[in-house]
């Protein structure tokens, strides 16, 4: 059964990978999961300087989701190099670095330093976090801007570029269209969906910014659609992630266009999910007599005419 699935240079094992803000930067579960069978853990973001985020609360339970509000609070570039890139190196995966910023350059510049570095497989860059007051969404919503960040980052580097995309825009699509010309090799679909939760007996917002991400599986259907229309717009892999918890699920992903998938809030209740899900996916494919699991994605029996779509949006 062949798993595997090739992104400009590197041959990844599977196609599920666990998502960035989920899993740290991979030695805080070093005892908990074998992540030799992962296809790649996304670090969590890293931005030039160390970051505090945002304060607490930044964390509320939601039906079905999670509502976050991190801030991308983060160690820092430097601080990442010295003293989590040498454990990275030790494990049998690849490792695929976040990048968070608040201008261009800034993103430059950390691409630009962690791109001398061994062990470093790949680089996602989040344009699109919707719990920063700088940065962050500001560039996911402005297509001008995000084709920008791309080009610039494609000139400084060999390695994969996958964009991580914001949902809340009108059209995804035109995103992924704007990337793909500036150079990108693939996109993550989706990022988090903006959401608020509120204690009604306080009459207070569960989270200090008062709104936040949404995850989980709440945000599936979304997340579906989503890579749906991006698998209509370009011809580039894309990662899905939106909910996904088990292996029908990320199936679903792929049916619908994803080349590989992401688990995000699923490792916050079991940390080995995404382990489970590409065994899970295994098994499917050897149940459905496929020979490469590639053969699922795109497989979805529906009309490719996307302006069906496109009427109700």
């Amino acid at each position: 059964m062949k798993t595997g699935f090739t992104l400009r240079n590197v041959q990844f094992r599977n196609r599920v990978f666990v998502a960035s803000g989920t899993f740290g930067y991979g030695d805080e579960v070093r005892n908990l999961v074998d992540v030799s069978h992962l296809g790649g853990i996304m670090t969590k973001s890293l931005s030039w300087k160390p970051r505090d985020g945002n304060p607490p609360p930044r964390i509320a339970e939601t039906p079905s989701g999670m509502l976050n509000s991190i801030g991308l609070a983060n160690i820092g570039v430097h601080a990442f190099i010295e003293k989590k890139l040498p454990y990275l190196r030790t494990l049998d995966t690849h490792i695929v670095v976040n990048i968070a910023a608040s201008s261009v350059q800034e993103y430059c510049d950390v691409l630009g330093l962690l791109d001398e570095h061994e062990g470093i497989h790949g680089f996602e860059i989040n344009v699109s976090c919707p719990n920063v007051k700088e940065g962050g969404l500001s560039f996911g919503t402005d297509c001008d801007r995000t084709a920008e960040i791309t080009s610039r980052l494609r000139a400084l580097t060999e390695k994969p570029l996958i964009i991580k995309l914001t949902p809340n825009v009108t059209h995804i699509g035109q995103f992924a269209a704007a990337v793909k010309d500036a150079g990108a090799d693939a996109v993550s679909v989706m990022n988090t969906v903006i959401g608020m939760a509120v204690d009604a007996r306080t009459r207070k917002p569960k989270v200090s910014t008062v709104t936040g991400g949404l995850s989980g599986p709440a945000i599936k259907p979304i997340a579906l659609a989503k890579v749906y229309e991006v698998a209509q717009s370009v011809d580039i892999p894309i990662f899905g992630i939106g909910g996904i918890m088990t292996a029908e699920d990320a199936v679903e992903f792929l049916l619908v266009g994803a080349s590989a998938v992401q688990i995000g809030t699923a490792n916050f209740i079991d940390p080995s999910t995404g382990v489970t899900v590409a065994k899970g996916i295994e098994s499917f494919a050897r149940q459905q007599g496929l020979n490469d699991i590639g053969e699922l994605v795109g497989a979805l029996n529906a009309r490719k005419d996307f302006s069906v779509l496109q009427s109700w949006l």
